[in-house]
């Protein structure tokens, strides 16, 4: 019996691609993108994965290193979502890894950055 192979021989990923960069074990990629797919912008009622808030997410040995931006400076909701998300991630890492959010600027947000569906449902 043959294994289903990729044009270039390699074995395919088993897993969908994350929408957003991912550094860490494969066993954690997954519920961390369901957690943070549960956090909501309430200013947009959309998810902040698909609203594209989401920089980057690293898992090292001691932590879960969140980056993460709002669409404005002004944004005020920030402390709220940081906090959402953390409460999700928490649900799923191992307890012996903290979670550290990081609030970053660069690169600016832009609605380039927000997924398919969230242009659809903003009618863009």
């Amino acid at each position: 019996m043959s294994t289903a192979r990729g044009p270039d021989g390699a074995a395919p990923d088993p897993l969908p691609p994350s929408p957003f960069p991912y550094e860490g074990p494969a066993a954690l990629r997954e519920p961390i993108v369901a957690a943070l797919s549960r956090v909501v912008d309430p200013e947009v009622s959309m998810s902040i994965v698909d609203v594209g808030l989401v920089y980057g997410v690293t898992v090292d040995d001691s932590a879960v290193h969140l980056r993460i931006t709002m669409t404005s400076a002004a944004c005020p909701v920030a402390e709220l979502i940081i906090g959402d998300a953390e409460l999700e991630l928490d649900k799923v890492v191992p307890p012996d890894l903290q979670i550290r959010a990081e609030l970053v600027w660069e690169p600016p947000w832009t609605a380039d950055r927000m997924s398919a569906k969230a242009k659809w449902i903003m009618g863009w």
